[in-house]
Formats: structure tokens, C-alpha cells, sequence
């Protein structure tokens, strides 16, 4: 799976966790949790295990969306398709060992009548939105590996 690199919002963003890619991956791939450490996250419901073609209701910022699991390579790679109120997104996140630590990218494209009426805001919207994911994942992952969990 790839995002759309012509939709008309598209950001990639990336950081380094000083953890490994499985500590990354326990933190990040249990949706369940996503809320009670990402600040954006009010909730996150995975229907069953994480898995190709398991869906994921959870609502961001007000916004209430279904996500379907589209790509998934356990400790390196995870991706979904979701739609929400006029727009669809593909987001894909992959986990590379780097040294000691862990590059996270995140990539997510935009797409629908909402999404190109209001382009530019939903472009700025989306690179912020990762940007924060990124930085409370890494806040979470690094508290977590030195044993102060949440």
C-alpha cells in the first residue's frame, strides 16, 4: 500500500525514538491505548486483532472515523485506508533500526470534495497532526523503556 502522492493534502513526517523498533511497535500498534497517550486521540476501538482487513473505529479532534488495516508487517510497517465527513485518508507508518534507536515515518494522503475545498487548511492541518502523533508516541515510547510507564 502507498498513500496518494497527487491527493490534495499530503505530509510525511518522521522522528527518532531512543528505543528499539519492537518497543516502538508495542507502543504504537495497540490501538486500543492510542488515547491514553495521544493528546488528539479521545478514543480507539480495534474490532478483534491487529490484522490485514481489521477495522478501527476512533474518533481525533471531534472527528469520528472508520479505518481498515491495509498493510502489516509486524515491528516495521503498518498502514490503513479510513474516511470521515468528505474525505479519505491512507496513512503509513514505517519503524527502521537506527543504531540504538528507531527512525518512525509517517506518511498520509488526503483525499475527497472536502479535502480540495479546503486544501491548503487541510494540508497544514494534516503535517501538524503527525508532528504531534510523532511527538507523543515518542514521549510515550522513551517513558515506557525506562520504565515509567504511563
Amino acid at each position: 500500500m502507498d498513500i496518494n502522492k497527487k491527493a490534495p493534502a499530503v505530509a510525511r513526517e518522521e522522528i527518532l525514538i531512543d528505543a528499539s523498533p519492537e518497543e516502538v511497535w508495542e507502543v504504537h500498534s495497540d490501538i486500543n491505548s492510542w488515547s491514553d497517550w495521544n493528546a488528539d486521540i479521545e478514543v480507539s476501538k480495534l474490532d478483534g486483532t491487529l490484522s490485514m482487513g481489521a477495522i478501527f473505529n476512533w474518533k481525533s479532534k471531534g472527528m469520528n472515523l472508520t479505518s481498515t488495516i491495509q498493510d502489516l508487517e509486524p515491528g516495521v510497517r503498518i498502514g490503513w485506508t479510513g474516511s470521515s465527513r468528505g474525505a479519505r485518508a491512507r496513512h503509513i507508518w514505517t519503524l527502521e533500526q537506527n543504531g540504538k534507536g528507531t527512525n518512525v515515518t509517517t506518511e498520509e494522503s488526503l483525499e475527497g470534495w472536502l479535502v480540495s475545498l479546503l486544501r491548503g487548511k487541510m494540508r497544514k492541518t494534516l503535517e501538524t497532526s503527525l508532528n504531534a502523533w510523532l511527538i507523543d508516541l515518542k514521549n510515550e515510547v522513551e517513558m515506557s523503556s525506562n520504565g515509567n510507564s504511563h
